[in-house]
């Protein structure tokens, strides 16, 4: 049987992607703080300093708090630029879009450098979780507006009218006919602005004082030798969940 090229290239580009992570699964298993074949041998000792490493339990509990508060605030904004965007010819709709938008062709190390000089040389706030959220959600929105566009450009705005005309007021309309249908899309959002949150490293790093979150705590350990089980146990967790 002939293999299309193409199917070949794109078995191959799989291996390639996901190849690596899937041997970080395996390697938290390894009986070494060294991560190379042969393994030494099987231990689940990784997993158990992971359970007792209290510093890096608290490093998730601070991603999994700032990825849920930024996954509602960033969609709650995001849902609100949507609406704008696809119902009101507003002056100066181009513009904001376009500004609003930015953080996806910015790069993050410069808005991060950005936010920390606003932050603390302008306002004089000290570093926290707080700082950390509000750079996510800069960064988030963009995201969520995008997806909440692309459910409600086909949204008959008929319904709404004819909700209108039955008497009910638009908060009531809003939350019986407008939110049902956009729906899929906020949950789109909520999911993607979390996962965005939770994996992001650089702006983190930089707004974060002394409460961490996982991937600045991840980086700080990867220092250590006898802290790369537990770091591999840790991304296995993360990969199955």
């Amino acid at each position: 049987m002939k293999l299309d090229p193409m199917t070949v290239y794109g078995f191959a580009f799989l291996v390639f992607l996901y190849a690596p992570v899937l041997l970080i699964p395996l390697f938290s298993f390894n009986d070494s703080t060294v991560a190379t074949f042969p393994m030494k041998g099987f231990t689940l000792n990784g997993y158990r300093w992971m359970a007792a490493d209290a510093s890096l339990m608290n490093a998730l509990k601070n991603s999994i708090i700032v990825g849920i508060g930024v996954s509602v605030v960033s969609t709650a904004f995001g849902m609100l630029a949507a609406m704008g965007a696809t119902r009101y010819a507003l002056p100066g709709k181009g513009p904001v879009m376009g500004t609003i938008m930015l953080p996806l062709v910015v790069p993050s190390l410069i808005i991060s450098i950005a936010l920390l000089v606003i932050l603390r040389k302008v306002f004089d706030v000290p570093l926290s979780l707080w700082t950390v959220a509000a750079g996510h959600v800069l960064v988030c929105v963009p995201f969520s507006m995008l997806v909440l566009i692309a459910r409600l450009e086909g949204f008959d705005k008929g319904l709404e009218e004819a909700s209108n005309d039955l008497g009910e007021s638009a908060w009531m309309t809003f939350w019986r006919v407008t939110f049902p249908i956009a729906l899929p899309g906020i949950v789109a959002s909520l999911l993607m602005c979390f996962t965005i949150s939770f994996d992001e490293f650089v702006m983190a790093f930089f707004l974060s004082g002394t409460d961490q979150t996982l991937p600045v705590f991840l980086y700080s350990q990867l220092r250590f030798p006898n802290k790369l089980p537990p770091t591999l146990s840790l991304g296995s967790s993360i990969l199955a969940a």
